[in-house]
Order: C-alpha cells, then structure tokens, then sequence
C-alpha cells in the first residue's frame, strides 16, 4: 500500500488486495507498475506481496515459482529471530522445489519494525549482512519508511541480473539507471535505509 501510494498513479495500476475469509490478513497483494524506456519499450513490473503465516504457505510457493526476484521481509524485533529464520529456509526451499536455484535469485532483506522497542540493533544488522550477500534496508513500512529505498535496491539487484542473462541493455536499448531514475524521479532515497 505505501508503494502505491509513494510510487503515484502515473505509474501504478490498480492495487488488488486479497483478504482471507476472517479478514485477519490478507491474501495477497498485487501492484502493476509500468515504465516507458526512453526507446519506447513499456515494461511492467507485478509486485505481489503474500504475508508469512503458515496457512499462507501455499500462496507464497505459487508466488516464488514465478518470481524473478524477492525482497524478505523480516522482523526486527528480537523476540520474531527465530521466526524470520525459518520463513528464510522455507523461502530457500520453495525456490528450490520450484526448480529455481535460490542462491541465483536476486534477493534483499528489509528488517521492518524499526519503530518497534526490543529490535535488532544497527551493529547486529551489520552483522548479518556480512554474513550473507543480500543487500539489508532498515523499515518502518507502516510510515512508509524504507519502502521505497527497499524497492530500488530490489530492482537495482533484478535490472542487473537480467542484463547479465539476457544482455538486457544491449538487446532492447534500455538503460537500467535511466528506468531507475524514472520510476524513483519523485522520490528521495535515504542512504540510511540501507545497512553497510
């Protein structure tokens, strides 16, 4: 929702939300974001979101057989570490069932909850991003705070991967920096968002 809002209407679709029958979370979320390249090429971008209780496991292995890339989105808060671990392996896992090789995948991890009391400290995020080779972005997405920073360094990671498959640039005449800069034309991107 706070992609929706800050990205703007020029270039989002429709938000489609899914509720689950008691409404206690959602289902998923769906956000179409379309970008022209300077050569005329209209590239759309399908953000799904799907929430990380286990009666969603289902929904979030559909979603990972078709993703091209994937922001993690953890929990700050301490008492949630254990929990993050877990979804961590089962993301791996259901990347892997899928046929997909979870180490190829471009990936970031956003800790969200920043706002919370009891988090992960700024030195323990250091710490677990040297541990691995995701870019980290720090979040408070309720505020919409990190959210954005989060996305450019997603697509930041996907644009790059996909140019190094697909010779990207050269094939379709289109300039990663220059997608970047129209997408996020309108928005600052804080440098303390990300960790390292």
């Amino acid at each position: 929702m706070q992609l929706h809002k800050l990205l703007g209407s020029d270039l989002t679709g429709h938000l489609t939300t899914l509720n689950t029958a008691d409404d206690r979370t959602l289902f998923f979320d769906l956000l179409p974001v379309v970008l022209q390249s300077e050569t005329g090429h209209r590239i759309k971008l399908k953000l799904f979101t799907v929430p990380g209780q286990v009666i969603h496991a289902a929904t979030r292995r559909i979603v990972l057989a078709g993703a091209d890339a994937v922001a993690f989105i953890a929990d700050s808060q301490l008492s949630e570490a254990k929990t993050n671990n877990e979804y961590w392996h089962g993301m791996r896992q259901y990347l892997a069932d899928s046929g997909i090789d979870p180490d190829t995948v471009p990936r970031v991890v956003q800790f969200n909850k920043r706002d919370k009391a009891d988090i992960r400290s700024d030195a323990e995020l250091e710490t677990v991003r040297r541990q691995g080779k995701e870019p980290i972005f720090k979040a408070v997405a309720i505020r919409g705070e990190g959210v954005i920073e989060t996305l450019h360094g997603l697509l930041t990671e996907t644009f790059a991967s996909l140019n190094q498959r697909y010779d990207f640039e050269n094939k379709f005449s289109v300039s990663i920096k220059s997608l970047l800069s129209t997408l996020f034309a309108s928005q600052h991107i804080s440098p303390n968002a990300a960790v390292g």
